[in-house]
């Protein structure tokens, strides 16, 4: 199986486990993606707290695993938004790779957006 196709899947077993177990089914979508949205916020203040963002404060180690479970974290509540907005893993491999592309062409200048033309101040 296909590992984004894997993770979409567990996050969505685990998403309705929740709401089943917790008697959640009364929450609208769109305070489901509020809240998720909401989740995905704590999780990146949480990965930021690991990473010495404090330039006034005397640095300390970097704990790498916890920062990764912190990421990890942020994965599970952002797969949890693509659900909520009615994506797959399909969905969102093909509308990555359709911005990478975009992306790409506006640092190499290869896009009419303003601010993105090589040379331009």
């Amino acid at each position: 199986m296909d590992k984004l196709v894997e993770i979409f899947d567990l996050q969505k077993a685990f998403n309705d486990s929740v709401i089943k177990e917790r008697q959640l089914g009364h929450i609208r979508p769109e305070e489901w993606m509020q809240r998720h949205t909401l989740a995905l916020m704590c999780e990146l203040a949480e990965m930021l707290e690991e990473t010495n963002y404090k330039w006034w404060k005397n640095a300390r180690p970097v704990n790498e695993d916890a920062l990764k479970e912190e990421l990890v974290d942020i994965l599970h509540f952002f797969i949890s938004l693509c659900l909520n907005a009615g994506m797959d893993a399909e969905d969102l491999y093909a509308r990555y790779l359709k911005k990478n592309k975009v992306n790409f062409g506006r640092q190499t200048g290869e896009v009419d957006k303003p601010g993105y033309k090589l040379g331009e101040s």
